[in-house]
């Protein structure tokens, strides 16, 4: 408990970093003489580099354990963003949000592997990814209005050296707080181990194979969705104010999401039905941002937060179950690939299409694919893989 109650700590100062960026890159972008399709590759660019990262995170965490991944991802991404605090022309900030995107990829899978690898117990398993959403989330909550704040206080060149300062010293809490992986956790690669043979060997069937990677599509078409809003509102902002505007409101969108993350009994419901309700209910909320605009967008924003604060524990237990020992790092990583891919091609896609369709609908598109892809429970593999959890919960 203690190694985790350190690693909430680490988590919270690295995501409260990250997110205070978010209402500030596209003004700062734009004040570089960036236009619209600009912004949508650099923040792709940020989610594209993330996937050589995220493959080699997914061996080599299981190989030699989190805490060196943890540290190199927190100081390097601190260093980068020292030097992006001096960024004079767009390009120089494409290449160094490219560089910023593969060093952080180490830093999911590592925390993800260190957390689920605190217990074997499903139930625990699904509170501590619980618990990671909710420092998760309650960094996001004040984040996004605290970047905004020091923006106006500080300036970019300010905000950035700050944020960057920060992550590197929380690299530095992290080297000597977080323990070093005992052989035993490693992955049987790793280590002189003889591996065991069970008695009776489970060989998963062809289409247990193809309902696993079929789950890979779901944080691929939810990080779209994310990569869209994420580019789309502060585009939608105006006025003066805007960066503050844009801040409260991805504020309020992370305290809907604190609201269900803090509900700890959803965990002993079944991760597909969580899945399947917290997709319907974003995909609703993106269509009411696209066409409902007598509604107002911080109510909207708070319901889309809700519905996230479901999806993403549901999501990290269902990968669980899919996974196994000596197989955590990689099943993250495969997780943060896809979301990688997703988060590249949500911004690029509604820089593009901005001027055609709403990029709001097109979010809402694809959630419902995302939904439609689910296995329904009357063939048998949704609920094969449901039951599994429930009876390691039980």
């Amino acid at each position: 408990m203690k190694t985790a109650l350190w690693l909430y700590l680490f988590l919270f100062l690295a995501f409260f970093d990250l997110h205070a960026q978010y209402p500030v890159l596209t003004p700062f972008a734009i004040s570089l003489g960036a236009g619209p399709t600009f912004i949508g590759w650099m923040m792709g660019m940020y989610s594209l580099t993330h996937l050589p990262g995220n493959l080699l995170a997914g061996v080599l965490v299981d190989r030699n354990g989190s805490r060196r991944y943890i540290v190199f991802s927190l100081v390097a991404a601190g260093a980068i963003l020292l030097l992006q605090a001096h960024v004079q022309l767009p390009w120089h900030l494409l290449m160094l949000r490219a560089a910023s995107g593969f060093v952080l990829a180490f830093l999911s899978p590592a925390c993800m592997t260190l957390l689920a690898s605190l217990s074997s117990d499903a139930t625990e398993q699904g509170k501590y990814m619980s618990g990671h959403g909710i420092v998760h989330t309650l960094a996001s909550v004040v984040s996004p209005a605290a970047g905004a704040f020091i923006v106006a206080k500080a300036g970019y060149s300010g905000t950035f050296t700050t944020l960057g300062w920060l992550l590197i010293a929380t690299g530095v809490m992290a080297f000597f707080s977080v323990p070093a992986p005992s052989r035993r956790t490693l992955s049987p690669l790793s280590t002189a181990q003889s591996p065991k043979i069970p008695a009776k060997p489970s060989i998963p069937s062809k289409d247990d194979d193809l309902v696993s990677k079929r789950y890979y599509l779901l944080p691929f078409f939810v990080s779209c969705s994310q990569g869209v809003l994420f580019f789309e509102l502060p585009l939608s902002q105006t006025g003066s104010n805007s960066i503050l505007s844009t801040g409260i409101l991805l504020s309020l969108l992370s305290l809907g999401a604190l609201v269900t993350l803090s509900m700890l009994f959803l965990n002993r419901l079944s991760p597909g039905g969580r899945i399947a309700a917290a997709l319907l209910g974003m995909a609703i909320c993106f269509f009411a941002l696209a066409s409902f605009h007598t509604i107002p967008t911080a109510a909207i924003l708070f319901m889309l937060g809700a519905a996230k604060g479901v999806l993403f524990p549901a999501m990290a237990s269902l990968f669980i179950s899919l996974g196994g020992p000596g197989r955590m790092g990689r099943t993250f990583s495969l997780q943060s690939i896809a979301m990688s891919l997703g988060a590249f091609a949500g911004p690029v896609a509604a820089g593009q299409l901005r001027g055609f369709v709403s990029p709001y609908f097109i979010a809402f598109l694809l959630l419902m694919v995302a939904l439609l892809l689910l296995p329904p429970n009357n063939t048998g593999k949704l609920s094969g893989l449901t039951s599994k959890w429930n009876g390691r919960a039980a």
